[in-house]
C-alpha cells in the first residue's frame, strides 16, 4: 500500500488539503475542534464529579456548619481525597454521567383543570412525554386535597400541585409530614380577583367589609396574596372577611348563586365569569407581584430518589413542555390542545383570551397583558422562602423555621438548572433573588425582619 492509500500514515495528512478525518477544510481545523471536544469532555466530567462528591459530603456532614468547618480545616482536594477511600467516588460518577433505564415508563400525574397547569396536561397531546421514553396518564382530579391524598397514597406517582402545598407536606401543615420535593414552577402570573357583577362600583378593597371571597385552597398563593392585598388596604382577612377553599371549577357556580362576593382564583374561571356575564376581572395578580409562581409539578423524595431516571425524564419532558409553552406564538395551538373534556373542557376561546393575554374584562374594556400567565420552571428558592413568611404570618405554622434550610430541601432548583439547559434553556446562575410585592422589597436573606413589618398579622 502506498503511503496515499494508508489513512493512517501521519505523512497522508501533510500531502493533501484538508484534515485526515475529512470533515475539516485544514489540519489545524480539525486538531482545534478535538481540542475542543477533549476539553467539553474533561469539563463534563468534573462536572459529574462535584456532583456526586456534593451528595456524598452532604450525606457524611448533613450539618451545613459542620461540612463546611471540615473543608476548611483539611482542604478540598484532601476532603476529596478522604471521601474517595469511603465512598468509590469515580464509579458513582461514570452512573451519573452515563444515566440509567428508565425504572417505571407507565406512570399517572395527577392534574385540576386549571390553566396553570398547561405544560403537565400539553404534554400529554403534543408528544413531550412519548418524546422522553414516558407513557403518562394525565388525570383529571376533583380538588386539591384529593391531589394531595391520592399523591401521598402513591395512587399518583407525581402531581400537579400549588406551589405552597409541597412545603405544607414536608412541614406536616395540614397534614402528616412527609419529605416532598417541587423542582419545577408550571407558570407565573396567571391568577386574579374576580368579582361578582354587581360590585361593578366597589372596586376599593376598603369597602370589601362582609365580602365572602373562595380560594382554591388554604395552602395557595391564592389565599396568601389575597390575605396580602386586603390587609394592604386594612381589611383583616380573618375579622372583617371570610376566605374559604371552594375547588376551580365550582368557583363561578358559586358566583353565580351568590353564595360568594369574588374570588381570587386561577385561570381559566376568572375569564369564565367574565365570558357568562357572572363576574368581572378587578385586578390580575401580576399586578400585585409581577412573576410570583403560582403552581408547581411536584414528587415525593421518595420517588425522586428510587426512581431517579425515571423523575429525571418526567422532569425534562416538563420542563421541555414549559418552554413551548412560554413562546407566544405557541399559545393558541395550546388552547386548542387542552381544551377538550378530558382536561380543561373550556370554550377554546376562552383559553385564548388568557393564554395570548388579549382578554374582555367584564366591565366593557378589551385589555392586552402578553405576560398575564406566563410558563418559567426555575424554582427560585426565594419564592418559598416568602411562602414561609406567609404561612407563618397567618399561623399556619409555629415556632421558629429555617427557611433558608427548608427551601433548599423543597425547591429543587439544582435539578431544574441541569435539565432547562438539556432543552436549549438558560437557567439562572443563582437561586435566590429578591423581588416587590405591592411595590414592598422582600429580602430573602431576612425573613423575620419582614415578617415583623407586618401591621396584620396572626404571629
Amino acid at each position: 500500500m502506498s503511503t496515499f492509500d494508508n489513512p493512517f500514515d501521519p505523512e497522508r495528512r501533510l500531502n493533501r488539503t484538508g484534515c485526515s478525518c475529512g470533515r475539516h477544510r485544514s489540519q489545524a481545523e480539525h486538531d482545534a475542534q478535538l481540542a475542543l471536544q477533549c476539553a467539553q469532555i474533561e469539563s463534563e466530567d468534573k462536572r459529574y464529579q462535584g456532583v456526586v462528591a456534593s451528595a456524598v459530603m452532604r450525606a457524611v456532614f448533613p450539618k451545613d456548619a459542620a461540612r463546611r468547618a471540615f473543608l476548611k480545616s483539611v482542604g478540598a482536594s484532601t476532603a476529596l481525597a478522604a471521601l474517595s477511600q469511603l465512598f468509590p467516588l469515580k464509579t458513582a460518577t461514570d452512573v451519573f454521567a452515563q444515566g440509567g433505564a428508565i425504572e417505571k415508563k407507565d406512570l399517572k400525574v395527577g392534574f385540576i383543570p386549571i390553566t396553570c397547569a398547561t405544560p403537565i396536561i400539553m404534554a400529554h397531546p403534543m408528544g413531550f412525554y412519548s418524546k422522553h421514553g414516558l407513557n403518562v396518564e394525565v388525570i383529571k382530579t376533583a380538588g386539591w386535597a384529593v391531589i394531595r391524598d391520592k399523591t401521598l397514597n402513591k395512587e399518583y406517582d407525581a402531581a400537579h400541585m400549588l406551589s405552597p402545598m409541597p412545603l405544607a407536606i414536608t412541614l406536616g401543615a395540614g397534614s402528616n409530614p412527609m419529605p416532598y420535593t417541587m423542582p419545577a414552577v408550571e407558570n407565573i402570573n396567571g391568577q386574579a380577583i374576580t368579582l361578582a357583577t354587581k360590585h361593578k362600583d366597589k372596586n376599593d378593597p376598603k369597602v370589601w367589609k362582609g365580602f365572602k371571597f373562595a380560594v382554591p385552597f388554604d395552602y395557595s398563593m391564592h389565599n396568601y396574596l389575597l390575605r396580602y392585598y386586603v390587609a394592604e388596604h386594612g381589611i383583616d382577612p380573618d375579622q372583617d372577611i371570610q376566605i374559604r377553599a371552594v375547588p376551580p371549577p365550582e368557583m363561578v357556580a358559586n358566583l353565580r348563586a351568590d353564595n360568594i362576593d369574588g374570588f381570587l382564583g386561577p385561570d381559566p374561571f376568572n375569564q369564565r365569569a367574565v365570558y357568562d356575564g357572572v363576574g368581572f376581572i378587578h385586578i390580575l395578580s401580576k399586578q400585585l407581584w409581577e412573576g410570583h409562581p403560582c403552581c408547581a409539578f411536584a414528587a415525593s423524595k421518595e420517588f425522586v430518589t428510587t426512581m431517579p431516571n425515571t423523575y429525571a425524564a418526567l422532569l425534562k419532558s416538563i420542563i421541555d413542555a414549559t418552554a413551548f409553552a412560554h413562546k407566544a406564538e405557541n399559545r393558541k395551538e395550546i388552547a386548542a390542545a387542552i381544551a377538550p373534556a378530558n382536561y380543561l373542557n373550556q370554550p377554546e376561546i376562552v383559553l385564548e383570551q388568557i393564554l395570548t393575554g388579549t382578554y374582555a374584562d367584564g366591565l366593557g374594556n378589551v385589555k392586552r397583558d402578553p405576560n398575564r400567565i406566563d410558563f418559567d420552571p426555575f424554582p427560585w428558592q426565594s419564592f418559598a422562602v416568602w411562602i414561609l413568611t406567609q404561612m407563618k404570618r397567618w399561623g399556619q405554622i409555629k415556632g421558629d423555621v429555617d427557611y433558608k434550610a427548608v427551601a433548599e430541601q423543597v425547591y429543587l432548583a439544582t435539578d431544574t438548572a441541569k435539565l432547562m439547559k438539556e432543552v436549549g434553556l438558560t437557567p439562572p446562575t443563582t437561586s435566590s433573588k429578591s423581588f416587590k410585592v405591592m411595590g414592598k422589597e422582600f429580602d430573602p436573606a431576612k425573613p423575620d425582619d419582614y415578617l415583623k413589618s407586618f401591621a396584620i398579622k396572626r404571629v
